[in-house]
């Protein structure tokens, strides 16, 4: 089991940037395929990235050139990296893994990750 917590998120102007972290708990951090989700109000739980074991990556088309997801194995960390941010981007985020056996698969449905980091919460002012 690893426990999952995410830190990073507060309150920013549009076209400002921000970094999120989430640590995890473990000895076994590296097999696990990560993702960034976030939920804002009145709508669904939506993917935002996701990186492989390998370190390969994917994203949402809405954060596409704006928004970069990346592990630090050795720290046990990943990390999404979020610049030029819309009042849109507005939402709660969430880190999430999953065990895989296999380095190159990057998931990208919340329905594919078994463990959940609290949430941050990160607003964006007009």
């Amino acid at each position: 089991q690893v426990q999952l917590v995410e830190s990073g998120g507060g309150l920013v102007q549009a076209g400002g940037s921000l970094r999120l972290s989430c640590a995890a708990s473990g000895r076994t951090f590296s097999r696990y395929p990560m993702g960034w989700f976030r939920h804002a109000p009145g709508k669904e739980r939506d993917f935002v990235a996701g990186i492989s074991r390998s370190g390969g990556t994917a994203y949402a088309d809405s954060v596409k050139g704006r928004f970069t997801i990346s592990r630090d194995n050795a720290k046990n960390t990943v990390y999404l990296q979020m610049n030029s941010l819309k009042p849109e981007d507005t939402a709660v985020y969430y880190c999430a893994a999953t065990p895989s056996e296999y380095i190159w698969v990057v998931h990208t449905t919340r329905y594919e990750y078994e463990y959940w980091g609290q949430g941050t919460q990160v607003t964006v002012s007009s």
